[in-house]
């Protein structure tokens, strides 16, 4: 962890912004009295990635003009629906992910239940409860997972500062009332 900048963060977002408004860094940094390439490091990247979003918005809005109105109707009202889909999938994930949370936590208490020592009718109906419920929750957890792997460019975008490193999680589960083959 670096030192506290001397700045405060409402100074920072002037900086930005005056950075979007064609400034450049070096005459910012003898304003505040901090470095150019502490500058740069803090906001190339973001105001790189401002400027490209503002040109796409720039370059939407003027295909959008160029369609006949009832075109332009249509498309708003299309991109609407495509947000709308896209916020129903994300509370999805959202719904998924607490439902493996639970399930998974379920199956963790009641291997709880599992007596230790032969394995027995009674142990063996407890496997089958805790590989039930196991099972579930893999199988919920495959709607947030395939979001965040299909948004993990979005995700490192807002967590700039700390890194998300994308991990698969596998659980196997097998049959305890399976004899294991013996080593040759």
């Amino acid at each position: 962890m670096g030192r506290p900048s001397k700045l405060s963060e409402k100074q920072w977002s002037e900086i930005g912004q005056r950075l979007l408004n064609g400034e450049k860094a070096a005459d910012l940094a003898r304003e505040y009295g901090v470095s150019k390439p502490v500058i740069s490091a803090r906001f190339s990247k973001r105001t790189e990635t401002v400027r490209n979003v503002a040109q796409q918005i720039l370059e939407t809005e003027q295909a959008l003009t160029s369609l006949p109105l009832s075109e332009q109707v249509q498309a708003v009202t299309l991109a609407g629906k495509l947000r709308s889909i896209s916020m129903h999938m994300a509370d999805a994930a959202n719904y998924s992910a607490a439902t493996t949370h639970r399930l998974a936590g379920m199956a963790h208490i009641r291997t709880q239940d599992i007596p230790d020592g032969p394995l027995t009718a009674e142990a063996k109906a407890v496997i089958q409860d805790v590989v039930a419920l196991q099972r579930s929750a893999n199988e919920a957890s495959s709607i947030p997972l395939n979001l965040l792997n299909a948004n993990k460019d979005a995700v490192k975008l807002v967590n700039q500062d700390t890194p998300v490193t994308p991990v698969k999680v596998v659980i196997q589960v097998e049959d305890a009332s399976v004899p294991e083959p013996a080593a040759q």
